[in-house]
């Protein structure tokens, strides 16, 4: 079993002793008539994200890393140590639940000390260790605090605090800002960003929000139906979606065709111009924000790109209106309650939208 004691008593200094190889597995798991089939390799150091809708296989997968699944095949390698066999309280891995799952009846302080004192750190020293990572976490003034007496955004934190105080080479977080308000949410995403900025080794997150994903992690794995169907950086994710989950995901509209030039024909739909110039299949995709709605054809408009559209629904998207349009080219469109009202937009009213080439981006499918 890895020793992960060592420095303990300094958990606000960055460790350079322990090196490794990382995260090297491949995840297969069988359970009834779904199958999980996904590979993950991270660096020590890296945050790595694991989106997808509900049941495309995120918690298997991180309850797999955590050896709360077992592998139906495949292979699970940590800093080049087979774990697959590895019964899940002898894995050098901490875990942040969802609902954080700390001890009620323990202070902070002894729920941060719970982890140490399982890997046979005495009392006081597991107490020592526990204080530090209360410190480093901003709560101090409440480790004799019960669980029922702090905040969600503390909660959290302890939990993380929890996690860390083992010195994991692997950290597993499952949704860790789910159960927070959004002004919470907002204060705790940055501070947990700094904290893995910190982290050493490797770090998994599966969350279903995008900026959750794009904010905190490295390199973005994307899964549907038990598989990976895209993955990269944030930038290129939300920049070059590959399906429509992850363009609904990073706001987008999406559409598959084929080029010719500066024209793609959308399948099954009508042309869109591009600035790019392409052959063969292709995605165009565009924001929400690039669409301009009129009651009437517009005439001496520059924009290339021009259909007549039914509004299918309205719903409030932040400051603005987000309007759902059918018709030649169903899309998604952005604007100011204000324009909304001029407009008198209301479902089944026919509307024209319009795009600027300029405004789309085209690349191979």
């Amino acid at each position: 079993m890895t020793d992960l004691t060592k420095n303990m008593s300094d958990p606000t200094k960055k460790t350079t002793t322990v090196t490794g190889e990382g995260l090297d597995a491949r995840l297969v798991v069988e359970r009834g008539s779904f199958r999980l089939d996904i590979t993950l390799a991270a660096a020590p150091g890296d945050v790595v994200a694991v989106l997808g809708p509900n049941g495309a296989g995120k918690t298997t997968a991180l309850r797999a890393l955590a050896g709360l699944v077992p592998l139906s095949d495949g292979h699970l390698r940590l800093d080049g140590a087979e774990l697959d066999r590895t019964p899940p309280e002898s894995r050098p891995v901490g875990v942040v639940f969802q609902d954080y799952l700390l001890f009620p009846h323990l202070s902070a302080l002894d729920n941060v000390a719970f982890g140490p004192r399982c890997q046979g750190v005495g009392k006081a020293q597991a107490r020592a260790v526990a204080a530090g990572w209360l410190e480093r976490m901003g709560l101090a003034a409440h480790a004799g605090s019960r669980p029922r007496n702090l905040s969600g955004g503390q909660a959290q934190r302890v939990a993380l605090a929890r996690a860390l105080a083992t010195r994991p080479r692997l950290l597993l977080l499952d949704e860790p800002l789910a159960a927070l308000d959004a002004r919470t949410r907002l204060d705790v995403r940055a501070q947990l960003r700094r904290h893995l900025a910190d982290f050493e080794a490797v770090a998994v997150l599966v969350t279903h929000d995008p900026l959750d994903a794009m904010v905190l992690a490295d390199h973005l794995v994307v899964v549907e139906d038990g598989r990976i169907v895209q993955e990269g950086g944030p930038s290129d994710i939300a920049r070059r979606p590959r399906t429509d989950y992850i363009a609904h995901l990073v706001g987008l509209n999406l559409y598959r065709g084929r080029a010719d030039g500066h024209t793609v024909r959308v399948d099954d739909g009508p042309v869109i111009t591009t600035t790019e110039d392409l052959a063969g299949p292709v995605y165009v995709a565009f924001p929400p924000g690039a669409v301009t709605l009129h009651r009437e054809r517009p005439t001496g408009s520059s924009a290339r790109n021009l259909w007549r559209c039914e509004v299918a629904g309205l719903e409030t998207h932040g400051d603005q209106i987000r309007a759902a349009l059918t018709g030649e080219l169903p899309l998604a469109a952005d604007l100011t309650t204000v324009a909304a009202a001029e407009l008198d937009l209301h479902p089944g009213s026919t509307i024209w939208a319009t795009v600027k080439a300029t405004q789309t981006h085209a690349y191979p499918a």
